[in-house]
């Protein structure tokens, strides 16, 4: 028998030759825009769009869509022009083991910008995601809509992107890393998203580009003097994050997915055994040096950081908007394994007051934590909100009442913990007794009232005060007497707050809150959506 099939006449394999042609094409395909291209990209200081999938994906769980993609055939401006891939990578793979899309716009092609066919691979993969509720992430590199195929009436057949994203808002988590340029439409893309990084020097967004500007208003700018990390992390606040590298850009989205759930359906990931072999951080961890922490005066300022890094697992948070609005602190962070969001005033940044950057920053942070389930921490030390004519004609109300908004529809577990003071709307924005707390105490260092003392005498007895021999020593004693009315023990003998606790006990008590609140249930009347007032 042996000798039988041994002397039949070879057969010509048909899928062999095709194969290798298939082969030969992805191989060709995944060198991008070529060896020169890429050269250039590195010499920039950028990876390629397939270097930074790589990064993020586990190695080898990674599945592409759409790689023989290329210029569509009814754009007859592209006929002839070679755009391997149709300058984006799309697919999908695990990040640290969860399921995750991500599309890579590939700047050695054709400058990353977007084609027909390109758009028409990344609206499969959004509905991919958003079907299988799973992460949806963009690396941003990338010149804008390509023009050669945009330009005319066709235009109004587009759009489809940012009405797919704001569907997929609050469904699954939504990342957009700025590794690149991002101009014109790719800019509403991170404007949409949940989590924003920004490469500084490299990554920046901005409506149109030097050149379109220039055309439009006459204005002579740089791409970073337009839209760069510096700009939208420290100004306009679009940007969440500056980081020094690609590298370092997608260890940070691979931190902020570890505090997500997959989906609006699921529960935030509680971690069991500790990060990087740390180990669990005993929730009954009491730290000394929260005793230390405040100043003898109530005047003086403190680093809140301090605080929050004292009682967080490990020490560790992942800090939002952090050069953005710097009286209020908006990060995440794990008590007993259990991701949460803390917003916190900062007292060492004007006092901790609030403003109508500040109260946006809060506002988004605290709708970001409720749309997937994230318990929220208010640590309070706010002397109020910031006010006199400026603010007002920047619409400080307005802006406030995002943040009272946000706080008071948020159903999540809600934790408040009161260091020092707790004055006027800052006591309610910042997740007062009427906003549902599942827990609220204080330190005993805690002041809760309208206003503080010197404002009290201030506007109520200015006139007794002037009248009096010696008016400042009036004005002392007045002030005196008030702040004994602002003790925090009669606030918690008419059961306005929880309980005092000892500093030293602020994370064991945050951590059984946050156990015993975990099936948490709040009915709300039926509505289409509140009216938030933007």
């Amino acid at each position: 028998m042996e000798g039988a099939m041994s002397d039949a006449p070879a057969t010509t394999s048909l899928l062999r030759p095709l194969v290798e042609d298939l082969q030969a094409r992805r191989e060709q395909i995944r060198l991008g825009g070529g060896q020169e291209k890429i050269d250039k990209q590195h010499e920039a200081g950028k990876l390629t769009a397939r270097e930074r999938i790589a990064l993020l994906i586990d190695e080898g769980t990674f599945v592409e869509l759409g790689i023989l993609g290329k210029p569509h055939t009814t754009q007859r401006a592209m006929e002839g022009v070679n755009a391997p891939a149709d300058g984006v990578i799309t697919g999908y793979g695990k990040v640290n083991g969860r399921l995750t899309a991500v599309c890579a716009y590939d700047f050695t092609v054709m400058a990353g910008s977007m084609g027909m066919t390109g758009e028409f691979k990344v609206t499969r993969l959004r509905e991919l995601a958003l079907t299988k509720r799973i992460p949806f992430v963009w690396l941003l590199d990338s010149a804008g809509a390509r023009v050669q195929e945009a330009a005319g009436a066709m235009f109004a057949g587009s759009g489809h992107l940012f009405r797919e994203e704001v569907i997929m808002s609050g469904v699954i988590p939504q990342v957009a890393a700025l590794m690149g340029p991002c101009a014109a439409g790719t800019a509403y893309i991170p404007g949409l998203a949940d989590f924003v990084p920004m490469v500084k020097g490299r990554g920046s967004m901005a409506l149109a580009g030097p050149h379109l500007v220039r055309a439009a208003v006459g204005e002579d700018v740089t791409q970073e003097e337009l839209g760069g990390s510096r700009v939208h992390c420290r100004k306009s606040g679009v940007g969440d994050m500056e980081v020094d590298s690609d590298e370092q850009c997608i260890e940070v989205i691979k931190e902020y997915l570890s505090y997500m759930p997959q989906n609006c359906e699921q529960a935030p990931p509680i971690l069991t055994a500790g990060v990087d072999g740390a180990g669990i951080d005993p929730i009954d961890r009491a730290e000394e040096a929260l005793l230390d922490v405040l100043p003898e005066s109530n005047r003086k300022p403190y680093d809140m950081y301090d605080v929050i890094s004292l009682v967080v697992d490990h020490g560790s948070y992942l800090d939002v908007k952090g050069r953005f609005a710097k009286t209020i602190i908006t990060c995440f962070a794990r008590f007993g394994g259990r991701p949460v969001g803390i917003v916190a005033n900062q007292p060492k940044q004007l006092g901790g007051i609030l403003d109508n950057d500040s109260s946006d920053k809060a506002a988004h942070f605290v709708n970001l934590c409720n749309a997937f389930g994230i318990p929220l921490v208010f640590i309070q030390d706010v002397p109020g909100f910031m006010v006199g004519t400026k603010v007002e004609a920047e619409g400080i109300i307005r802006h406030g009442a995002k943040m009272l908004h946000a706080v008071a529809n948020a159903t999540v577990p809600k934790i408040t913990v009161i260091t020092r003071k707790a004055y006027g709307a800052g006591y309610y924005v910042m997740c007062g007794r009427a906003y549902e707390p599942d827990l609220i105490v204080a330190w005993p260092s805690a002041e809760i009232s309208v206003m503080g003392a010197e404002g009290v005498v201030e506007i109520a007895f200015r006139k007794a005060v002037e009248a009096a021999e010696d008016p400042a020593a009036k004005r002392a004693e007045l002030i005196e007497n008030f702040k004994k009315m602002f003790d925090v023990y009669i606030a918690a003998g008419n059961d306005l707050i929880d309980d005092v606790i000892d500093p030293r006990e602020t994370r064991q008590t945050i951590c059984r809150a946050l156990e015993v609140s975990e099936g948490k249930k709040i009915e709300r009347p039926w509505k289409r959506h509140g009216v938030v007032p933007v």
